[in-house]
């Protein structure tokens, strides 16, 4: 129960049903005093009392767990780890992986607790060959690429009551009429780490800002930089270029170079991406597939992008094509190519986000991206540069 709207009408809901509910409100928050500003922050003092309210309320018991060690060097410190490393990497879904569905999850169950219950907006189905995540029953609400990270065994442990509501003002108009006082509370946006919003301020207090250059793809000098760990691909605003393009147009940021502390800019098209790579990959069920055998799936990239038709294999890493990106324990890897005949190239793909493999509604998968291959220039590969945290490689 984080406080919010949703997990306080999911648990309601899931009373209702006939299950046996208690209230966990996890305390992540390494200043557990900070106060929450409107829809800014989570997992706050304030959040934590507005969750006891609701299960008061629902009559439930209600207890609060510190996981905020757990949080910091899962979530926080890989956060951190990752903008060294030049990529731009989603807590959200390592939260998901670490926190609320691996450290909750295990301490629930070995409680003898038989699920999991959150406010997400998903799908569970208890299909032919085990439990399955779909997208939820509106697409606008969709929040299963954010659980993309779960497994086919953790998804036997998590329930979501909040899958076939189409609307967030379906679920406000519930929760008032059932008497719960964060009927109206805003949503949390942003980093929950980070409640004033600045990624690039906040950063420039945990990692060193050491001033260098911006450079074209050609290496030509064109600005310079305070600190390239701040920047992120596809970016435009604030690069402070010294000089304009010949042809005029704005440019954006290709890829960051960690070692030698450079920002590689270029024309837009050359942000269009045709294979993505990456690494720390997961399943949740294959339906059907062999892994090995080229098979049809969608990729989504962001929560918010559209999914894009791709074609995917799993295919074995040959030892003398290893890079410095594939872990020296990975084995295989998974290559997957967009469908550029059903589908437009993905844009502005930045090392460390999260790839979803879908099938239908259904999530097969996901990986964090490493590197990526530009449509503009077959052959060519962007965002590898001087990468200096290596991971293990699934290939899109």
């Amino acid at each position: 129960m984080s406080g919010g709207v949703d997990s306080a009408v999911a648990a309601a809901r899931a009373v209702e049903a006939g299950h046996e509910v208690v209230g966990v409100h996890l305390a992540l928050s390494r200043m557990p005093g900070t106060l929450r500003t409107g829809s800014r922050g989570c997992c706050t003092i304030e959040d934590a009392m507005d969750a006891r309210r609701v299960a008061n309320l629902l009559d439930i018991p209600f207890y609060v767990w510190d996981f905020s060690e757990r949080f910091k060097a899962d979530v926080v410190d890989d956060f951190v780890a990752e903008y060294e490393a030049g990529r731009t990497p989603n807590p959200c879904m390592r939260c998901n992986e670490k926190i609320k569905f691996a450290a909750l999850l295990d301490k629930a169950i070995a409680l003898g607790f038989d699920a999991v219950a959150t406010g997400h907006y998903a799908t569970l189905v208890d299909g032919p060959a085990g439990r399955e995540l779909h997208r939820a029953s509106a697409w606008a609400k969709d929040q299963s690429y954010v659980l993309g990270v779960l497994t086919e065994e953790q998804l036997a442990h998590c329930y979501f009551p909040l899958g076939d509501t189409p609307s967030k003002e379906l679920i406000r108009a519930e929760a008032e009429e059932r008497g719960i006082q964060v009927a109206a509370k805003p949503d949390s946006h942003d980093i929950c780490f980070i409640p004033e919003g600045d990624t690039r301020e906040w950063l420039s207090e945990h990692l060193d800002r050491e001033p260098g250059e911006i450079v074209d793809e050609s290496g030509d000098v064109i600005g310079t930089h305070d600190g390239a760990r701040g920047y992120t691909v596809g970016q435009r605003r604030g690069l402070q270029l010294g000089r304009p393009a010949v042809d005029g147009n704005p440019r954006y940021v290709l890829s960051i170079r960690p070692v030698s502390n450079q920002v590689v800019v270029g024309p837009k098209e050359r942000l269009a991406i045709s294979r993505i790579a990456g690494g720390r990959y997961s399943w949740a069920g294959e339906p059907g597939i062999d892994p090995g055998v080229a098979f049809s799936c969608d990729v989504q990239i962001r929560a918010h992008a559209d999914p894009v038709p791709a074609v995917a294999r799993l295919v074995e890493i040959d030892e003398a094509e290893r890079t410095e990106l594939h872990r020296a324990d990975a084995s295989h890897e998974i290559v997957v190519d967009i469908d550029l005949a059903l589908a437009e190239p993905l844009l502005g793909v930045a090392p460390g986000q999260t790839a979803v493999l879908y099938r239908g509604t259904r999530v097969l998968g996901q990986f964090t991206i490493d590197r990526a291959l530009a449509s503009a220039e077959p052959g060519t590969e962007l965002h590898v540069e001087e990468m200096s945290v290596a991971a293990p490689t699934m290939s899109v």
